[in-house]
């Protein structure tokens, strides 16, 4: 008499994924889940990326160059300083009202809610330092000569620095008579000052002034810097 064997049934008590061994239709779709989630996390972290570089990112400011470094040392020039412990931005006067400041030139302090205009980089007399210090708060490079006429930088210098702001963005020249004493250069970004005298050469005062624009203009040594990317093409 033959035997008959019971066929034993697959231990685990599920349900095989497939006949031919391939995921079970809920398992696809599980899958499938999982795939898009993941997908749209990379996706929200890399637009976040862009956006912080595009909207958020600040640049942090630079050192000055040992080319004007140099050149500072051998006509004179005194060390690049941060006159104040603090200076806090976004202190406003009233529109038109005037203020003292305690340090000429000033690189920080309450100013007009009005900043000078990007354009024209070169004035001819002495701007409202009430509306520059406010420039500076934009992270622009301010700079101040004494005339030649008044025991400052020779013809030749002045114009070599007038074309050099002419073509530079977020920088504004102009003279100020009341520079102190012996002091004929005056570089200035938010808080921050490098003077120079009278001796400057065009080539030095060009490698100079080079030198700290490369190093502060636009960065975050200023309370308000241009942001991300396309913070420069803003306010040039």
């Amino acid at each position: 008499m033959a035997n008959t064997r019971k066929r034993r049934r697959p231990s685990g008590g599920g349900r095989p994924a497939s006949s031919k061994g391939r995921p079970s239709k809920q398992q696809q779709l599980a899958d499938e889940r999982r795939r898009r989630g993941i997908t749209r996390a990379i996706t929200l972290v890399v637009v976040g990326i862009l956006l912080y570089f595009l909207l958020v990112r600040t640049t942090a400011p630079g050192e000055v160059s040992a080319a004007a470094l140099s050149a500072g040392r051998s006509v004179g020039c005194g060390d690049v300083t941060h006159p104040l412990a603090s200076a806090p931005g976004g202190i406003h006067l009233q529109p038109g009202e005037s203020h003292t400041y305690d340090q000429h030139p000033a690189t920080s302090g309450p100013h007009d809610p009005s900043p000078l205009p990007p354009d024209p980089h070169v004035y001819g007399s002495p701007i409202p330092e009430t509306r520059a210090v406010h420039n500076l708060e934009h992270a622009y490079v301010l700079i101040y000569y004494r005339p030649a006429d008044d025991g400052g930088l020779s013809d030749d210098t002045v114009s070599a620095l007038e074309t050099l702001a002419r073509d530079e963005s977020r920088v504004i020249m102009a003279p100020y008579p009341a520079l102190p004493e012996g002091t004929a250069l005056a570089l200035a970004a938010w808080n921050t000052l490098w003077e120079c005298p009278s001796q400057v050469t065009p080539e030095q005062a060009t490698t100079i002034a080079t030198g700290f624009i490369d190093a502060f203009r636009g960065t975050n040594i200023a309370p308000e810097p241009p942001r991300g990317l396309l913070g420069p093409l803003i306010q040039r």
